[in-house]
């Protein structure tokens, strides 16, 4: 019986785990999406201007991004969008990983391109 528990425990241990992981990383991967979009169509746009959307952004997504943390730079006809930062995911009741995640978004990354290939 005591071992069917501490089974069941560390099931649950870990299925929250997973959860809270799967989580933070869905939370990241639509903030990407979403930094992704403001460089696509922002291309007439100021840096602030970007930057205050970014951080509009990051907090509606609830991800800890500083202002000083994103960076941004224009080349030739691309809008680039990065920065990182830290966010502390509580893995097990007891711990907060401080997982890292990178910020990087290109306004070319939106464009669909086609590959031609050749007839045999």
């Amino acid at each position: 019986m005591i071992k069917t528990l501490i089974k069941l425990a560390i099931v649950v241990l870990l299925a929250n785990a997973i959860w809270r992981a799967g989580s933070a990383y869905l939370s990241y991967y639509k903030f990407q999406d979403a930094v992704t979009d403001v460089a696509i169509k922002s291309r007439d746009k100021t840096d602030e201007e970007l930057r205050t959307k970014v951080m509009a952004l990051s907090m509606e997504y609830d991800e800890p991004i500083a202002a000083e943390d994103v960076t941004i730079r224009r080349e030739d006809k691309h809008v680039l969008i990065e920065g990182s930062y830290t966010k502390p995911v509580a893995i097990f009741p007891w711990y907060d990983y401080q997982w890292t995640f990178s910020l990087k978004a290109d306004s070319a990354s939106g464009a669909t391109f086609r590959r031609e290939l050749p007839n045999p």
